[in-house]
């Protein structure tokens, strides 16, 4: 038994010893692109922390007009002050977006539509992961009603603004977890059946859905979307579990940081090219070494990626080892007709018409 534990504590400490390298060979995901985008305004939910907030700061420090919407605005105005200050631009804004409310959504969009004339990026980032049972002041699932349904909503108001400002882009992130996912249309509210973990793959699922029916219906408006796996990140989504929180603090040094994270985010957000992938599910790739200082370009059929090596571009635009690209998505993710009926649905649940 004390030889078995002493090969247990070796093999422990050889794990830890060597997280540093395992993290860097798993960080991947990059936005290699140097595009500033000075001028375009975007919309960025729950960026007051983790991904979001990393997201919100280097679209801040490309010159966007950036608008943190999230619940608590005391933090929102704390993270959009360390933004302002790391970035040296003043156009960091933040309003109060509740998604679990559609009066806070319509709230936020009637507020956000007085004020801006012109929307070019939105980025569907907030989340709820392993929520006890709970529902939405509307009465739907937290997770169902937060991570789909919210998002849904804030998009249909906003959309014509999109359209207005097109080319504009959208941008869902969904999970790895959509893979255990399910469309259950006879218990969409969890009333018969619930189960948290299953829940959020669900709502995971519903994120791919969403995007994929939404890039068919705006084909031709100049309006792209695109839904992203960030990876396993260091981030508070996991506070409502306090085992998820146990085993995120002891693997913390083989996850992604929350900066490595938005790198999907950010490559789908700005990305050059990208406008026939619309609809397309992207994910982070494996960090390559020995790549040189230039970035290079690959494309191969329908799939493209970038390759680039740890560097601080000319223009002060930083970047990472590794590659974003589309990547599978399971067969419930790919069925047409569940699209189109949870569109329908989602339509029918929030009252509104959307063709």
């Amino acid at each position: 038994m004390l030889v078995i534990l002493g090969l247990f504590a070796s093999f422990l400490s050889i794990l830890y010893l060597t997280a540093p390298s395992i993290r860097k060979f798993f960080a991947g995901g990059v936005c290699t692109t140097s595009v500033r985008i000075p001028g375009k305004v975007v919309v960025i939910t729950g960026a007051n922390t983790g991904i979001g907030k990393e997201t919100a700061r280097e679209l801040a420090r490309r010159g966007a007009r950036v608008y943190i919407a999230c619940r608590d605005v005391l933090k929102g105005e704390s993270a959009a002050s360390d933004i302002r200050a790391d970035t040296k631009n003043s156009q960091v804004l933040v309003r109060k977006l509740d998604l679990s409310d559609t009066k806070s959504i319509r709230a936020f969009a009637e507020r956000f539509l007085a004020e801006e004339k012109k929307l070019h990026i939105l980025i569907n980032n907030a989340g709820v992961m392993m929520h006890p049972y709970s529902k939405t002041t509307d009465g739907f699932e937290t997770h169902f009603g937060v991570n789909h349904l919210g998002h849904f909503l804030l998009t249909y108001l906003l959309l014509g603004r999109l359209k207005e400002s097109a080319p504009a882009r959208v941008v869902n992130l969904s999970s790895v977890a959509h893979l255990g996912g399910k469309i259950r249309f006879h218990d969409l509210q969890g009333e018969k059946r619930y189960c948290r973990g299953f829940a959020y793959c669900h709502s995971k699922l519903a994120n791919i859905l969403f995007t994929r029916e939404l890039a068919k219906r705006l084909q031709g408006t100049g309006v792209t979307a695109y839904v992203v796996h960030p990876g396993i990140v260091m981030s508070e989504i996991v506070r409502h579990s306090f085992l998820l929180c146990l085993l995120w603090r002891l693997f913390s040094p083989f996850f992604k940081s929350t900066r490595q994270g938005a790198q999907t985010s950010l490559h789908c957000a700005l990305a050059e090219g990208l406008e026939p992938l619309s609809g397309k599910y992207f994910r982070y790739g494996l960090a390559v070494q020995g790549v040189s200082t230039t970035s290079v370009s690959v494309n191969h059929g329908t799939r493209s990626f970038a390759l680039v090596s740890s560097l601080v571009l000319d223009n002060g635009i930083q970047a990472w080892v590794g590659d974003c690209k589309r990547t599978w998505v399971s067969p419930r993710a790919r069925n047409k007709k569940t699209a189109e009926r949870l569109w329908n649905v989602s339509c029918e649940l929030l009252g509104i018409e959307w063709d």
